[in-house]
């Protein structure tokens, strides 16, 4: 698999000077399988610079996108994404819904003639959607795909991508779980609490398996310890949580994710610098580092 990230920030697009290096760019990874199988994670304002490559590059469209959930840094990209209004292009769109709103509908919204100029209808692309109602499996292209719930406010969903021997698990956002903080929490769908209530012993044991073993693991790195004891509830991770997950699960190498709005460049060094120095004092043995905006790599 061959893996680029397009987006790297979280809630909001940051740019400016603080922001170069690591990028302004909200949620959006390329994935490419062997025969160049195109998988996208997310739909975040990275999403439009990747459109506008493969415009460039004269490529066709017949790819999956995977949208962990429907928070607008996650989506706010896709009516900017440039193949999706060409004709001939197939795109499908994998996520979660509502008893009260079809996946579609999800995606539409954002689109409504009220907020945007062109609704969904009129995109040119064959768009189908699979709608993500419980953890499950499923078959992308040659690669193998399970879904779990994760811990975050909107029906929020993490991804694991099998393929050829190689794992990659992508969860963007996610908040160490807590027994006596989620009876408070009414924007964490129910389904969500009693999985991770119910499970036995540290109830993040269910995200620990999830990644056991991964290659690589790309997760929500959003506050520092400091700033998560105000944003109980908020729905993202510490990155001492993060490392924790990482070093549990036994993967190969993490990228700190989802960087918070308002952390700088030099913020973000300083976050992966602490890291890394808590991966070394404690002897774990996986590679540490943040994702930059089009940086890529491959497994």
């Amino acid at each position: 698999m061959n893996v680029k990230f397009w987006g790297v920030r979280g809630s909001i697009p940051t740019p400016g000077k603080h922001t170069v290096r690591y990028g302004g760019n909200t949620p959006c990874v390329e994935v490419r399988l062997d025969q160049e199988e195109l998988i996208i994670l997310d739909a975040g304002t990275g999403i439009r610079n990747l459109g506008d490559q493969l415009i460039n590059n004269g490529e066709s469209l017949k790819a999956y996108l995977l949208v962990t959930h429907p928070h607008w840094d996650h989506i706010q990209g896709f009516p900017f994404f440039k193949p999706a209004f060409i004709s001939g292009n197939e795109l499908t769109i994998v996520g979660t819904e509502r008893k009260d709103k079809l996946l579609s509908e999800i995606i539409a919204e954002q689109m409504n003639r009220i907020y945007f100029p062109v609704q969904l209808q009129d995109l040119q692309a064959k768009i189908r959607f699979i709608p993500v109602k419980e953890e499950q499996e499923i078959e992308v292209f040659d690669a193998r795909v399970r879904i779990i719930y994760v811990n975050h406010p909107g029906f929020t969903v993490g991804y694991r991508i099998e393929y050829k021997g190689k794992s990659l698990v992508y969860i963007s956002d996610n908040e160490p779980f807590d027994r006596s903080v989620a009876p408070s929490l009414m924007n964490v769908e129910a389904v969500v609490k009693e999985k991770y209530s119910g499970a036995g012993g540290d109830p993040n044991q269910r995200v620990y398996d999830f990644c056991q073993d991964t290659d690589v693991l790309i997760h929500d790195t959003t506050y520092t310890p400091e700033e998560y004891i105000d944003r109980v509830g908020w729905g993202h991770s510490h990155y001492l949580f993060t490392v924790r997950i990482a070093a549990e699960a036994n993967v190969k190498k993490l990228y700190l994710f989802h960087h918070d709005q308002n952390h700088s460049d030099d913020k973000v060094d300083d976050i992966l610098r602490k890291c890394k120095k808590e991966v070394k004092s404690r002897g774990y043995k996986f590679q540490c580092e943040a994702a930059i905006e089009n940086a890529d790599f491959t497994m």
